[in-house]
This record gives C-alpha cells, structure tokens and sequence, in this order.
C-alpha cells in the first residue's frame, strides 16, 4: 500500500513533468521594436559622418501626404531623440497634434557646435574647442535640410528645438539666421555664455530682420540671476524691436529647474506649433 506521503510524491512529481512538458511546447516570439532609423550622414562641413535619427508619423507610410519637420538639437540616441520623438508619438495617437516628422542631430562637442566663440579666457581655457556653431549651422542648412527635403515627403514647415546650450544656439540661429526655420524653441538657454553678449546684440538683430512670419518660444525655470538675467535682456529688446510678423513668448516655469523644465515645456511647445485645427 502507498502511504500518504508517498502519494503526495508521486502527484508532486507528475504535476512537474506535466508543467516541464507545457513550457517546452510554449514558444515566445521575440520581435524588435523599432522606433526609428538612424543614418550616419557623411559631412564635408563637419569632416566626419554625424549621426542623424528620424522618426516618423504612423500615418507615413500609407497617406502620401507631407509632413512639417521638427529638428532636434541633441538629438543622439543617447541625447533627446526619444523623448521628443515621443511626444510626437503620443499627439499621433491621442490625435491632440498634427504629425511631424522628428529629426534628431546628435552633438560630439557640444561648446564646439552649439556655442558661439567667446571672449572670455577662463571658459576659453576651460574649453579649448568652443565657438563654432557657425559651422554647425551651415552643417544644419547645407548638409542636413537638404538630405531631410530629398529623402522624406516634408511640407517645407520648420521647426528647431534644443535646450540649455542647444537653446543658445536656438536663439543665436533665430537671431543671425531667422530664415533657417519657421519656428523657433529655446528651452533654459545659456544666454550666460560669454557674459551674456548674445542678448545684449538681439535689438540690432532683431531690427535688421525682415518681417517675414516666425515663431518663437523661449521658457526659463528657477535656475539663478546668471541665467535669468540675460534672458530678461533678451525679452526686452524683443518687445523693443521685434517686428510684428514675429509670434514670440517667453514662459516662466518657476517650479521647475534645469534638469526638469525639457519633457513639460517640449510638450507645451508641441501642443503650440502643431494643434490640431479646430473642427
């Protein structure tokens, strides 16, 4: 006779079996998921191929439509690509904005591209490769616009986007070279660079620009005087001198701070340029 325990063995033993035997009859499907493509440009400008990401709407596959672009300053895939390419996911699927087609271009020296040169002999001994955003900006409207138009279905609306020293450069591209973009967001720029001489040459700029329509959509979290105060330099001259084909804003976020402020104000700068039209 079979005692209790060893009953109890033996159903222990067949539910095993039973259970090894389902598990090697289950077969998990594994399937990437891809969010975009990435391309290594070759660039004459920059002297080496230069990584750019592009995610595209769901509808662009089948509609034949064209689509605005947003570019992405630090736009790597270890930089800001995913995160704003997923707020544009998420307007395309709760159908609150319009699809867009996001750029990112990635940054490798971030003060040799995004900052321009400066006078100042600390920041130029603490950083010896600063001051050639001009050539980054040539590398944007002569190398990378041009592959984007040739290769995507764009609409020909522009938009550039970028943070701390990526708003610098925002800003000193809307400033120097307005007809690069329709739209132009700067989030916590460091207007601080070089003593802050960028904001104080805005007013001559702003007055030498045509008035042909652009945007532009500047914000600042509680990030100190030395970043707030030549911000407030810049929207002075901009309510000086701005011409009135200029739609311009700056937006406090005193809850936020320098690491916070990109995701929210990102969003609310999406929500702007790409609300859906009211039905």
């Amino acid at each position: 006779m079979i005692s209790v325990r060893g009953l109890m063995l033996i159903i222990g033993l067949a539910l095993r079996m039973t259970t090894t035997a389902a598990a090697q009859t289950t077969t998990i499907t594994e399937t990437p998921i891809v969010i975009g493509r990435s391309y290594a440009l070759p660039s004459a400008i920059m002297g080496a191929p230069r990584e750019i990401n592009i995610w595209l709407p769901l509808s662009y596959a089948d509609s034949g439509k064209t689509y605005p672009v947003l570019y992405v300053l630090d736009g790597g895939q270890d930089q800001d690509f995913h995160h704003i390419s997923g707020l544009a996911q998420l307007g395309t699927v709760a159908g609150t904005t319009r699809d867009v087609i996001v750029v990112g271009i990635a940054s490798v020296d971030r003060r040799n591209e995004l900052a321009l040169p400066t006078q100042d002999p600390d920041l130029i001994a603490r950083y010896p490769t600063q001051g050639h955003s001009d050539r980054f900006r040539r590398f944007l409207a002569e190398e990378v616009q041009p592959f984007i138009q040739t290769r995507f279905r764009t609409s020909g609306e522009t938009a550039l986007i970028g943070e701390s020293l990526a708003g610098l450069f925002v800003v000193e591209t809307f400033l120097k070279e307005p007809q690069m973009f329709d739209a132009y967001v700067a989030v916590s720029p460091s207007l601080w660079w070089d003593g802050g001489v960028l904001a104080r040459q805005s007013g001559a700029h702003l007055r030498d620009q045509s008035n042909d329509p652009r945007t532009l959509i500047l914000t600042l979290g509680d990030e100190g005087p030395e970043m707030q105060a030549p911000m407030d330099v810049l929207t002075a001259n901009l309510r000086d001198h701005a011409l009135p084909g200029l739609s311009w804003s700056f937006t406090p976020r005193p809850a936020e701070t320098h690491a916070t402020i990109y995701h929210g104000a990102a969003l609310d700068a999406f929500r702007r340029l790409y609300a859906e039209p009211a039905k």
